[in-house]
């Protein structure tokens, strides 16, 4: 049996943490938050804009250290909101601070509607992972908290987890 660990950044309404939490009760397993050193701060606007400068501006955010290690665990599950097409900066810093090599990785990423490149970007950046199960869970487009996908199809995907 795997041992499994959920990896995830939210921010915002915590859509991504509501779908990593919802993997944990329903796997038992491991999970871990990343969360940037400097917390974006403002209105939801003011984070859209610097998120969007951060993406295109290629900047990786430095990041707490995680409370668990990804390299003692065989498979992950990485979430992510989607920004401006891709995943969170501070995702991307988390991906290229560590080794996948031999890893199993299950991308999930939360969007507003346009899911964009995220889950190809995630398989970029863990070179050497296999790659099982992706999920693009939908959220409404103004950045609340009501998701789109419906739950059965969340617990489906997550039963094949």
């Amino acid at each position: 049996m795997s041992k499994m660990l959920i990896v995830y950044y939210s921010v915002s309404n915590g859509n991504t943490r509501k779908i990593a939490e919802q993997i944990q009760q329903s796997t038992g397993a491991d999970i871990a938050e990343i969360k940037t050193v400097q917390p974006y701060t403002g209105a939801y606007n003011d984070i859209v804009e610097q998120g969007q400068r951060e993406v295109n501006s290629g900047y990786k955010p430095e990041i707490k250290p995680l409370s668990l290690h990804p390299e003692d665990y065989d498979v992950i599950a990485i979430g992510t909101p989607t920004w401006w097409y891709t995943m969170a900066p501070a995702v991307l810093t988390f991906l290229t601070s560590h080794d996948w090599q031999g890893k199993t990785i299950i991308p999930f990423q939360t969007h507003g509607g346009w899911p964009g490149h995220t889950i190809q970007d995630i398989q970029k950046a863990c070179k050497g992972a296999t790659f099982a199960h992706a999920m693009k869970i939908q959220f409404d487009s103004t950045g609340g908290s009501k998701m789109e996908t419906s739950q059965k199809d969340v617990q489906a995907w997550i039963q094949q987890l």
